[in-house]
């Protein structure tokens, strides 16, 4: 059982890394926290389903086109909401989550409720790990979280863009004295975290279904995933990940699945009540935010 245990952690911690990096990653670079992260997850799941399903489209298609639609559609809600009121916290949060909630409802209005909406997996085979059998699209989701991670760091660090992307989240009346156009990264930084959010859901979302309130778990992970690890810091989500992942998995294990719901929220009120800024927050070097 140990060894399920550790598998199983791992794998789920990855979800965590993959469901919170986009969140971050706007975060970081733009210190936009964008609340309607949940429903952008939730969106590319849907529009899979209906280019795969609804309109025949081949499966690697309607994951390209949903992936895509997902970016746009975070840079127009940056650019014609969250920009307006960019700087002004709560009014932020207030607009990023109504948006998200709006998204959501819509969904509901139109029908999609059920557990009839399901994404392919990738491969319908399993493999032995030791004792353990897990199903391979398990393993595609760890390889694509670490493979994600790794394009992050890179893109960051060894791109135009991604170095734009580091002036302004160093420094951003610097960044505006050399020519960059904040505006414009803060909008690609949306929509990067957008895009973000919809490969996780590509991903991810195979092991389940389709859920509209599914999306406000992804909120409430993503959430607290960024708060223990430090908002805007890379390294903190990632440990912050492995901490909250085997957390949920031991409980599940040895507690029982229905409190697994409670450690996503006593991890947020724990590190509020010892370390507000987070496992990193207080890094506030350029390679701990990006």
């Amino acid at each position: 059982m140990l060894l399920s245990t550790l598998v199983y952690g791992f794998v789920n911690s990855t979800i965590l890394a993959l469901v919170a990096l986009g969140f971050n990653l706007t975060f970081g670079i733009s210190g936009v926290a964008n609340f309607a992260y949940g429903a952008l997850y939730i969106l590319a799941g849907f529009v899979a389903w209906i280019l795969f399903n609804s309109l025949g489209l081949p499966y690697i298609l309607a994951v390209f086109f949903s992936v895509l639609l997902t970016a746009l559609a975070g840079a127009l809600m940056y650019r014609f909401v969250l920009l307006r009121i960019r700087g002004m916290v709560l009014s932020e949060v207030i607009a990023s989550f109504g948006i998200g909630l709006a998204i959501l409802e819509l969904f509901k209005y139109l029908g999609f409720i059920g557990f009839e909406y399901t994404l392919p997996v990738f491969v319908d085979v399993s493999i032995d790990i030791g004792q353990v059998t897990i199903d391979m699209q398990r393993i595609f989701i760890v390889i694509i979280g670490i493979g994600l991670t790794g394009f992050l760091w890179f893109f960051t660090h060894h791109t135009r863009t991604g170095l734009r992307f580091r002036g302004i989240a160093q420094d951003e009346r610097t960044a505006l004295s050399l020519g960059i156009n904040s505006d414009r990264i803060a909008t690609l930084s949306v929509s990067f975290g957008a895009a973000y959010a919809a490969i996780a859901a590509i991903v991810i979302l195979p092991l389940g279904t389709i859920t509209v309130e599914h999306g406000y778990d992804v909120l409430i992970n993503a959430l607290a995933v960024c708060i223990v690890g430090g908002l805007g810091s890379t390294g903190g989500v990632v440990i912050a990940s492995f901490l909250i992942g085997y957390a949920e998995t031991f409980t599940a294990t040895y507690l029982g699945s229905h409190w697994v719901m409670l450690v996503p929220l006593a991890a947020i009120l724990g590190i509020l009540a010892i370390k507000p800024s987070g496992i990193f927050g207080e890094q506030k070097e350029l390679e701990e935010r990006i």
